[in-house]
């Protein structure tokens, strides 16, 4: 795949060719590298700047081409506009990108701050993720790109100016590893199902152990022998085994309860015996985005050494039609002993999950539980792409995501429980039923695993349909996968569970 740029921090940077970044301090007026090639030019930049009608707004820039008497092939004028907070600097990093091409040689010059003074290191770690994130592609399976004579696209190089350089590059190491946990998951989001399956993605789980990670992998028959017949039965049509990954991270006080995240991870979702309609299903590839957020989020907390105990659970398996596959009207025990009828095999995820949940909470005994799945077209009916479906039983918990959510741009939008729903879903012929019809059915479904919490612990169920995969695109994520929710529970993590 394309290779991400390569970002340094320096003092200092002559720049006598290549691509120059400069900072406009208002609609008018450069800040002092812009002064500089704009006096060396004869005034060239600000009559770019006038003739454009440049303002100064978050991610605003322009572009001249070869300016006389700089030698640079192009100087950029960009903002980060009036606030300059965390998520302007990180989306003008977004927008920069998209103006560096590969193996450019670039000098980026972030000198005023909003209110004045330099930019903080903190602001210059944000700036270079978003350089990053919006620099990813998927071309893997591309044989036909821009290569050098590796055979791959040549990298960037881009170089940051900060005042304080060293504390530029610690603020970004910290953030690094949630770079990398982002595309990751995006990374197998994108990946097809047939080189993708349960035990190719336990696999990718298994390598975090390089990073001090300790992860186990359960098989089906270890499965069985614990009573999850709910996940068994929806890889039962698929030639491929069902796996259960657990990613343990202990960075946090010895003997302290974990915070725990569980992803469903269906390989590919042809809806089973239910058949999906065949416009859109290769779009199923992408049914494990709450699994590749879990895994991207663990390695983002180990890569970075974070100081808490968390615990990621992955339910991996493949829902396919063949003849041993589970029908309508079948009756499954799941791993807290509470029966289940199908009525719809395409209602699949929430099997999945209510083991994995179950398993979770009787093994880890953990302070909280949160879940991700692409889990019901209906709240992509309700939100959109815009925001995920929030559902907790906690307030605290939900106002915790909540200020992440807000803190990250990674939106989330609480929605209702309550007993009238949760009427939805009871069955005549077992416990419960794992669909309650056409209205409502984001929430029937949160209120379908909120049978698997038990009295006291706080959960949270993250419904990312909508925004993990084919997602709007943003200033620093262009691609079909977002990576959605490694960002924001990472950040969840940061503000609410570190020691």
């Amino acid at each position: 795949m394309a290779q991400l740029p390569a970002i340094t921090f320096k003092k200092t940077a002559p720049q006598k060719s290549g691509t120059v970044i400069v900072q406009a301090v208002d609609d008018k007026t450069l800040a002092e590298a812009g002064l500089a090639l704009d006096e060396a030019s004869d005034g060239q930049l600000t009559r770019a700047m006038k003739a454009a009608g440049f303002k100064a707004k978050s991610g605003a820039a322009i572009e001249v081409l070869a300016p006389q008497g700089t030698g640079l092939d192009r100087v950029i004028v960009a903002a980060v506009g009036d606030d300059g907070d965390l998520a302007a600097w990180l989306a003008l990093g977004g927008k920069l990108a998209a103006r560096i091409k590969h193996g450019q040689m670039v000098a980026i010059f972030p000198e005023v701050a909003p209110g004045g003074g330099s930019p903080d290191a903190s602001s210059l770690a944000a700036l270079a993720e978003g350089l990053l994130l919006r620099a990813y592609a998927f071309d893997k399976y591309k044989t036909r790109v821009d290569d050098d004579d590796t055979g791959r696209k040549k990298a960037a190089r881009i170089a940051i100016m900060a005042d304080n350089p060293a504390a530029a590059r610690r603020a970004f190491s910290a953030r690094r590893p949630v770079v990398d946990g982002t595309i990751l998951a995006r990374n197998l989001v994108n990946e097809p199902a047939n080189t993708l399956g349960p035990e190719e993605f336990a696999a990718e789980a298994k390598a975090l152990t390089a990073l001090g990670a300790k992860v186990t992998v359960l098989t089906e028959r270890q499965m069985a022998a614990k009573k999850m017949d709910a996940l068994l039965a929806v890889g039962r049509g698929s030639e491929r085994e069902s796996r259960l990954a657990v990613i343990e991270w202990a960075g946090g006080k010895k003997k302290e309860p974990p915070v725990c995240f569980v992803g469903k991870g269906v390989v590919f979702d042809t809806g089973g015996v239910s058949l999906k309609p065949p416009a859109g299903m290769e779009d199923m590839k992408g049914d494990m985005g709450g699994a590749a957020a879990v895994i991207g989020l663990m390695h983002a907390l180990a890569g970075r050494k974070a100081k808490v105990n968390a615990v990621g659970i992955l339910g991996l398996v493949e829902n396919m039609p063949d003849g041993r596959a589970q029908r309508p009207g079948d009756i499954v025990t799941s791993m807290s002993g509470q029966t289940i009828e199908v009525i719809n095999t395409d209602a699949e995820g929430r099997l999945v999950l209510c083991d994995a949940l179950w398993y979770a909470q009787k093994t880890f005994r953990p302070k909280c539980v949160i879940d991700l799945a692409t889990l019901t077209g209906a709240i992509m009916v309700a939100l959109g792409s815009e925001n995920a479906g929030l559902f907790s039983n906690d307030d605290e918990l939900a106002a915790q995501l909540l200020a992440a959510s807000e803190a990250t741009g990674e939106g989330v939008w609480r929605m209702p429980l309550g007993k009238a729903y949760d009427k939805m879903i009871d069955s005549k012929f077992a416990d419960m039923k794992n669909t309650g019809g056409r209205w409502g059915g984001a929430v029937t479904a949160a209120q379908f695993l909120q049978r698997f919490i038990e009295d006291g612990v706080p959960w949270a169920h993250l419904d990312i349909a909508g925004t993990a995969m084919g997602s709007p695109k943003t200033a620093i994520s262009q691609g079909w996968a977002s990576g959605f929710g490694v960002r924001l529970l990472d950040r969840l993590v940061a503000d609410n569970y570190e020691g």
